[in-house]
């Protein structure tokens, strides 16, 4: 839903931001969510993203707005935790088709910022829990029914390098300390 930051979450997004500032971002997209796009506007308030619609939340359907106490009582609940594959939410949308999309988008940008900017250039994705896990999973190799093992916090740093052969995940849900160590080493520049 069109949810905004709480206080907590306007104060993890300063935090966040904080530590991303050093890095020499090429490009910043986000879901289209007012909770995504506020806290660019917290973290990083200087680069204007772009709004990416393969990175939204899962559309959960008639499950969005319910308490997770009722939710875990529907039949479908041990599906979504164990068998997410097979999770298609009531008039909403299928976890498997979720994952594709959000992953056919992170690649799509990381193919566009590296031609554009160099296969070393850093660039930020802001999304949602869910959705960072499908990607981690992918980048793992990890069939999307293990995607609940992954942890994805609020305001966290997860970073996934994409190289012709298969990606590396360099950090998962990072919530704290430098993160100096992503800026690319200077590029040489070739005698002639």
């Amino acid at each position: 839903q069109p949810v905004e930051l709480d206080e907590t979450g306007r104060a993890q997004a300063t935090a966040v931001g904080e530590r991303l500032r050093g890095l020499p971002l090429a490009t910043v997209v986000t879901s289209p969510l007012i909770r995504c796009r506020q806290t660019l506007e917290l973290a990083l308030p200087e680069a204007p993203p772009m709004v990416e619609e393969g990175l939204i939340e899962c559309g959960y359907g008639s499950w969005e707005g319910q308490p997770l106490k009722k939710l875990a009582k529907d039949p479908l609940w041990p599906v979504v935790q164990q068998h997410p594959s097979a999770a298609v939410f009531p008039e909403g949308e299928a976890m498997a088709a979720m994952a594709s999309r959000a992953v056919a988008a992170v690649r799509s940008w990381d193919a566009r910022v590296s031609a554009e900017h160099g296969p070393e250039a850093l660039w930020l994705a802001c999304s949602h829990g869910d959705v960072i896990k499908a990607i981690v999973a992918d980048a793992l190799g990890v069939h999307l029914d293990l995607f609940q093992r992954i942890v994805a916090d609020p305001a966290s740093v997860t970073v996934i390098r994409y190289t012709p052969l298969r990606p590396f995940l360099v950090r998962l849900n990072d919530t704290g300390g430098d993160l100096s160590g992503l800026v690319p080493p200077p590029r040489k520049r070739r005698r002639t």
